[in-house]
């Protein structure tokens, strides 16, 4: 994606490029960013750029949803021990 490669070619020498460089690139990006300028962009993708964003999307989601299910959840234990004596 022609976004990716111009931020990418901006920070590449100015940032590591570890998790917590590239999380906070991203959001100071998408601060700035109007929803016109990000329908904009998505406008511009290719079929195959549109379907990569959305499977990230989706991936990270439902990544989130089952962990924060699983967080939640109070699980009952399925053994009950017997006294067999």
């Amino acid at each position: 994606m022609k976004l990716v490669d111009e931020l990418y070619a901006m920070y590449r020498n100015k940032l590591t490029g570890d998790e917590e460089d590239i999380d906070m690139l991203t959001f100071a990006f998408l601060e700035e960013m109007s929803h016109e300028d990000l329908l904009a962009l998505i406008q511009e993708m290719d079929k195959q750029e549109l379907y990569d964003l959305m499977g990230l999307y989706l991936i990270e989601s439902l990544k989130g949803k089952f962990a924060q299910e699983e967080y939640g959840q109070h699980r009952t234990h399925t053994y009950y021990p017997r006294n067999i004596h």
